[in-house]
């Protein structure tokens, strides 16, 4: 009984919509009188939204449909206003996802994963914190090169992120905030509208891409109202560069760079193998070692001179120290004073030397690996050239920096150095990078949800059901 009144009720104001087209009066009538029945629903659900409502005075006007269009906002905002939203910042590597009205996210890895030590079970997420040992993880992964190929791996995930392990979504009576590359395929695009309509039935769903998130957020955090900003999220599979006037983004001035924290990690597994000891089967151990050890040089030559002296007079070099998931549950590093090059009983170590920032050195210069594309900071100057000069210093001035690669030590401090060298000296140059840089759009989706103008941005399932794919097209500016 519950599900059928608020999915009728969203089905009424469609059907209030299409009375307000034809300006057919006893169609509005009627559906006036079976909303207010709706919002008798809700009244008995103790609704705050519902009973402020129907308290106000000017209740009545709007039902005589003297104020037509304070009445259907009123309605919209009153069904959207009682719905759970999810906000799912769907990445290659971790999907961030929530309630709106969650402080944080979930931070789940986007893949099922197997272990060789147990051949009877597959781990689907975070589901691998059960396992006891990590070593020679095999992943499944849905996304390959940035892009959601594998349905039936990541249906496997949302199954496991909306079930009743995680969120218990109520399709019926939920909307979906879910992020999507720049660049999608429309096949993609149309597969998520199919899965999430028709398989899961979600009630609504609006899909973004992470940095329109990302610039949402920076918009409401910012007393000022600045007109641009250049939102960069480096991620998993790519580096995306995308500039924003006035929360639009500059369709033809985003870019994309190739380079992720998947080509970092697998770059260092290949740096290892070779000189030291064979982990190409080990991508979760090395992934933490990546983590725990790599930092980004802010004068690469002169540190890589440092790497050369000999190990007394050699401050980069470490020794880092292999789980054995007995004993060491999570790998370390020494400190320079420990790291003598020779392990203690039982232990297993690597030495890590220039590698800790040849390899995340990749970001500025791709081509280091030969990756013939232009690193992080050319890319913001080759951006300032595709759009007008009066749009470069509010650019500048307004650079946001957000994905998993953020985290990596001396970061924003590079970035600054080198843009600032490319840039003219007479332009200010701003950049900010929030406390965690991973799930800055997460929140960006969670504002976003409570944001007046939201209800018109989603589509309806009943939307979908009467335009297809092509209403969503028209509505996501993805």
């Amino acid at each position: 009984m519950e599900k059928q009144a608020t999915t009728n009720g969203l089905y009424l104001i469609m059907k209030l919509l299409r009375a307000f087209k034809c300006h057919c009066n006893v169609e509005i009538i009627a559906s006036i009188r079976s909303i207010k029945y709706v919002i008798k629903y809700m009244l008995k659900r103790n609704d705050q939204a519902a009973v402020q409502i129907n308290n106000d005075n000017k209740i009545s006007r709007y039902l005589m449909g003297r104020q037509r269009e304070i009445l259907l906002f009123t309605t919209l905002s009153l069904i959207f206003g009682t719905m759970a939203v999810v906000v799912l910042d769907n990445g290659a590597g971790f999907s961030k996802i929530g309630f709106s009205t969650d402080e944080q996210p979930r931070n789940v890895p986007n893949c099922v994963s197997k272990a060789k030590n147990v051949r009877t079970r597959i781990f689907i997420g975070d589901q691998i914190e059960d396992c006891k040992d990590l070593s020679g993880l095999y992943y499944l992964l849905p996304f390959q090169k940035g892009y959601l190929v594998n349905w039936e791996i990541e249906k496997q995930v949302w199954d496991y992120l909306f079930g009743k392990d995680v969120l218990k979504v109520n399709f019926s009576e939920t909307t979906l905030v879910v992020t999507e590359p720049h660049f999608n395929f429309l096949s993609i695009q149309e597969a998520m509208n199919e899965i999430f309509f028709e398989d899961y039935q979600f009630q609504a769903i609006y899909r973004t891409n992470a940095s329109h998130l990302s610039d949402y957020k920076l918009r409401r955090e910012q007393s000022t109202n600045n007109l641009c900003s250049l939102v960069i999220d480096s991620g998993y599979s790519f580096s995306h560069l995308v500039p924003y006037m006035k929360g639009e983004k500059i369709t033809n001035a985003v870019k994309r760079i190739n380079v992720g924290g998947k080509i970092l990690t697998n770059h260092l597994k290949e740096i290892i193998s070779y000189r030291q000891l064979m982990v190409m089967d080990e991508t979760y151990v090395i992934n933490q070692l990546k983590e725990d050890v790599c930092f980004v040089s802010q004068d690469f030559n002169k540190d890589m001179e440092k790497a050369r002296l000999n190990r007394k007079d050699n401050s980069i070099g470490r020794d880092y120290i292999l789980p054995d998931y007995t004993n060491i549950h999570r790998g370390y590093m020494n400190t320079l004073e420990e790291s003598t090059g020779k392990s203690k009983e039982n232990e297993q170590l690597i030495r890590v030397n220039n590698e800790r920032f040849s390899v995340p050195e990749i970001l500025f210069h791709p081509s280091n690996v030969g990756i013939e594309e232009m690193g992080v900071a050319e890319t913001v100057a080759h951006i300032l050239s595709l759009v007008s000069k009066e749009m470069e210093p509010h650019l500048l001035n307004n650079i946001l920096l957000t994905g998993g690669n953020c985290f990596l030590p001396g970061f924003k401090e590079r970035f600054v150095k080198e843009v600032r060298s490319m840039i003219p000296i007479e332009y200010d140059l701003k950049v900010t990078m929030p406390d965690n840089p991973q799930t800055y759009a997460w929140h960006g989706g969670a504002q976003l949800a409570s944001d007046p103008k939201f209800s018109s941005m989603v589509v309806t399932k009943h939307q979908y059901e009467e335009y297809g794919h092509s209403i969503c097209a028209d509505k996501f500016n993805v």
